[in-house]
């Protein structure tokens, strides 16, 4: 029996979440803070981190930065370690998509989103483990996959193959780090309530329709959803857990 009376607690934590400012991205922010853990939402417009940071509260604050420019990632973390402490997780939630036919996608189109998810990811990751393994204590890593790195799904070509690359990344970032303390997992939300979803489901009327016909629960998550699996994975409660993705989809990876 573990004698951590609360092993879901973050209250020696410090977060980095890329994309904290909105959706999914800020649902996991507040559900670390709820926890005790101070955060670094990260983002490239100021005015929407500001008042996300803000609406956070005192264990909060952001910096402005994008994660395709990987030669500042060693500055993003210097800021968080100066204002907070040693950074012990990295939420890998930043994001991008491009909606057309695979035949229509250009190089640059493809590559823009390559780069957020998966260039942007890693560099972010690298040096997040460089400081976590020099250091005792060690650390997570997690990364947001999707359904679409689980089963196809039409017209977003260039995200499923991110998205996709994330689990490897996962598995082989796992192999090699967890044995230096650091632990590499991915979540991989299904269909959850933002403003982004709301947008894509008004451009496709029955794409609404789909979802709920293939998803159990028969509702779409909220932020929150993830951001609760996100603080499990980030706790001592998941210590032994690594190399692993979690749908968390009210069932649309097991639907029909």
């Amino acid at each position: 029996m573990s004698d951590n009376p609360d092993p879901f607690k973050l209250e020696d934590q410090v977060a980095v979440i890329t994309g904290g400012g909105t959706g999914i991205g800020l649902g996991v922010a507040q559900c670390f803070v709820s926890q005790g853990a101070q955060v670094v939402i990260t983002g490239r417009r100021k005015e929407v981190l500001e008042s996300a940071a803000a609406g956070l509260g005192e264990l909060a604050s952001y910096q402005v930065h994008d994660v395709t420019e990987t030669d500042t990632v060693g500055a993003l973390f210097d800021h968080a370690e100066e204002r907070h402490g040693p950074v012990t997780c990295l939420v890998n939630n930043a994001g991008n998509q491009v909606r057309k036919p695979a035949e229509e996608i250009t190089d640059e189109e493809f590559n823009a989103v390559w780069h957020v998810h998966v260039s942007g990811a890693f560099a972010l990751s690298q040096e997040a483990a460089r400081r976590m393994m020099a250091r005792e204590g060690g650390g997570s890593i997690i990364f947001m996959a999707s359904m679409a790195s689980l089963f196809g799904i039409p017209y977003v070509l260039p995200y499923a193959a991110a998205k996709t690359a994330h689990l490897g990344l996962v598995r082989t970032l796992a192999a090699e780090w967890s044995g230096r303390g650091v632990r590499v997992n991915a979540i991989a939300p299904g269909w959850i309530e933002t403003e982004m979803s709301r947008s894509a489901f008004k451009e496709v009327p029955d794409r609404l329709a789909k979802v709920m016909g293939r998803t159990p629960m028969n509702t779409l998550g909220k932020p929150d959803d993830i951001g609760w699996a996100a603080v499990f994975l980030a706790s001592s409660a998941a210590k032994f857990i690594t190399g692993t993705c979690i749908p968390v989809d009210g069932g649309a990876a097991i639907g029909f």
